[in-house]
């Protein structure tokens, strides 16, 4: 055979009609087990397969759900790609995937959008790592629905929203270091034009200003090398040591550590730290890492099922999911002397 095997192949091997094998193929309920048997045995002898894009051009159905990732400070990218796709492949969708790295315009996602729309997908995921990467959304009216993924809200009751509650996180964090007894907490936040970074910054302000306490700010960029930096900053400016640090993430955790380690400052002796997300490995820092953990592959399979029950005929909705603080060893009582 010099084509790749179709329907009525299968069924000329099996003995049924194109009909019956249609049937199987779509798990329809009315087919004999023994005829079903058959034609299944016909389908892997002949290692048949379905022509997707034809079936989805008859049936205006793909079984596809588009992802759009933009921005280029998402470091959990593959853990909520591993929840899209599986929560998508439960729900029997296959998965699209495009992306607009670095400072990507509104022509740019909507050009990415339109694209997958010509490919019939059924619905749209938008992993964005910043609040203006999806202003472009803000006017937009899509033939399919969208959840947008990790970023801040714009004014369109026709998109759902789905993120982990950030400041929620950040509050947990300086809470911890509050209860604790510190009371010159300084924030080593991320990059300042990313949405998570301004929720935790919200959160931190917050927390300071509910206890009374003082805090000290300076702008990274999720990077291990600024965290190292900043923590070389802190250890040399004229307002003195903070007892306590928060780091914009895990990988500033790691920079800071270093810097102290560098500097002869003890954590948790001297200055406690405390991080944000948990990655791999985060407990077997020296000291073992207090952080905040974010569950990323909750976070994509949630998208998935917003947009699933949105196909469903549910209204666009936002939805917010509550980070967990893990207190580890790198967090004490400030020294008496402090």
């Amino acid at each position: 055979m010099n084509r790749p095997p179709g329907m009525m192949d299968v069924a000329r091997e099996a003995g049924v009609s194109h009909i019956t094998v249609s049937r199987v193929v779509n798990g329809h309920p009315s087919v004999r087990p023994e005829t079903r048997a058959r034609v299944e045995a016909a389908i892997q002898k002949l290692g048949y397969r379905r022509n997707s894009v034809a079936r989805a051009l008859k049936s205006r159905r793909s079984s596809t759900i588009g992802v759009v990732i933009v921005g280029s400070e998402l470091f959990e990218l593959p853990r909520i790609l591993l929840g899209v796709e599986t929560a998508a492949k439960q729900a029997g969708y296959w998965v699209s995937l495009a992306s607009r790295q670095g400072e990507s315009t509104t022509g740019d996602l909507v050009e990415t959008l339109q694209r997958l729309t010509d490919q019939s997908v059924e619905a749209i995921a938008v992993v964005a790592d910043n609040p203006l990467a999806v202003e472009a959304l803000s006017g937009l009216v899509l033939e399919v629905p969208v959840a947008v993924v990790m970023s801040g809200s714009v004014p369109n009751p026709g998109l759902s929203f789905v993120e982990v509650d950030q400041e929620l996180g950040a509050r947990l964090a300086v809470r911890h270091l509050l209860d604790l007894g510190h009371r010159h907490i300084a924030h080593l936040t991320g990059a300042l034009r990313t949405f998570d970074a301004r929720a935790r910054v919200d959160g931190w302000q917050a927390e300071l200003a509910g206890a009374g306490a003082r805090g000290t700010m300076l702008e990274g960029d999720f990077s291990a090398e600024s965290g190292f930096r900043l923590a070389h900053q802190l250890c040399t400016a004229r307002t003195g040591l903070p007892t306590a640090v928060f780091a914009g993430n895990d990988q500033m955790a790691m920079g800071v550590l270093a810097a102290f380690a560098e500097r002869g400052v003890k954590v948790p002796q001297d200055v406690s730290l405390v991080g944000f997300d948990d990655m791999k490995g985060a407990g077997y820092l020296v000291p073992a890492l207090t952080t905040v953990r974010q569950d990323f592959a909750h976070l994509g399979g949630s998208a998935i099922e917003l947009l699933v029950r949105m196909l469903g005929g549910d209204a666009a909705q936002r939805q917010k999911i509550a980070p967990e603080l893990v207190v580890r060893h790198s967090t004490a009582a400030p020294r008496v002397d402090s």
